[in-house]
């Protein structure tokens, strides 16, 4: 599961409203729902997407911090994908781009940057 913060002064909330609708507008219908550090995120068992298996989001709560959003994408093993499922492997990068910058108003750079930064802090000073 990846955690993404995000832009400095916004809000998940202010970004996405309806979580929920907007999981679903983007992979599909939610089939259930998962528990992940004390939030509910929700999982879509059959996204519209061949190249996709599952697909877990939603926001993370924090207290006394801003939410992030989390994701988890289960893809399928690009060998076992027919031809025509392949030529969907471009619209799922895609899907995910656009679900991750439109929620977190980062593109996919500033989203590495950020991960780097967060692996770096986390790393031990010998």
């Amino acid at each position: 599961m990846k955690e993404y913060k995000m832009r400095r002064g916004e809000t998940l909330d202010e970004r996405v409203p309806d979580m929920e609708s907007y999981v679903e507008e983007m992979f599909g219908p939610i089939t259930d729902t998962e528990e992940y550090k004390g939030s509910d995120l929700f999982v879509v068992g059959e996204p519209s997407n061949p190249v996709f298996e599952k697909v877990v989001a939603g926001a993370v709560e924090y207290s006394g911090k801003k939410d992030k959003l989390a994701v988890e994408f289960h893809e399928r093993d690009p060998t076992e994908l027919g031809p025509d499922e392949l030529e969907a492997a471009g619209e799922a990068v895609d899907a995910k781009n656009t679900f991750l910058l439109e929620a977190t108003g980062r593109d996919a750079k500033s989203r590495r940057e950020s991960l780097k930064r967060s692996v770096e802090d986390d790393a031990p000073d010998y």
